[in-house]
């Protein structure tokens, strides 16, 4: 039994050091940065103005290099076990942390923010699960692709501290955040919408054996 299951897990750990990895692990650092940045910057970024720019902008550049350790992993054939799990809750902790932080200074509905991380933290631990029960990792859908894009762009909307530009009219300021808002609830219906699809795409095989 010992040995069956030591070589079950074996393939998980197989190209940790592979370079997509070693991006995701850079991003993941990234997210710590960005937490403590916004943290102190901020509701709205008033405390400091600087600080909340950094963070946003931290927070942009760690959610584009998801395409990068990506386009790394199909080019070189570097596609891992170990990658497609820790690719997606490197982008999970990017985007859970940015939504508390946005909900924790009243910048967003904590009801939006609570329905984002139960869909996540659910499909993670589904992922976990997966594993140790010696199957294989299912890389996210269409749909969870499109979700993480309409993510990066609301949150990152709501992170840019545009308002506080001198000489911006309040008028646009406001159309501004609505716009953000209004594309992180899109996310939030292909969050849950993705998150439904994964489901079925788990247990379907399995129905059918």
């Amino acid at each position: 039994m010992e040995d069956s299951s030591s070589t079950r897990k074996m393939p998980l750990l197989k190209g940790w050091n592979a370079v997509p990895n070693l991006i995701t692990y850079v991003r993941i650092v990234m997210v710590i940065v960005f937490i403590t940045l916004a943290a102190q910057a901020g509701s709205l970024g008033v405390s400091d103005y600087a600080k909340r720019w950094t963070a946003a902008v931290l927070f942009i550049v760690a959610a584009s290099t998801d395409k990068l350790d990506g386009y790394f992993a199909r080019k070189y054939h570097q596609v891992t076990e170990l990658g497609k799990l820790m690719d997606p809750i490197a982008d999970k902790l990017l985007i859970c942390s940015a939504l508390i932080t946005l909900s924790a200074f009243g910048e967003l509905w904590w009801w939006v923010t609570a329905l984002f991380l139960i869909r996540e933290i659910g499909i993670t631990v589904m992922r976990f699960f997966i594993i140790d029960n010696g199957g294989k990792v299912i890389a996210a859908n269409r749909a969870g692709k499109y979700k993480t894009v309409a993510e990066c762009i609301g949150i990152g909307m709501l992170l840019l501290p545009v308002w506080l530009v001198p000489g911006i009219p309040s008028a646009a300021a406001k159309a501004y955040r609505i716009t953000g808002l209004v594309i992180t609830l899109i996310a939030l219906a292909l969050c849950l919408y993705s998150g439904v699809m994964y489901v079925i795409g788990v247990f379907r095989p399995r129905s059918r054996q």
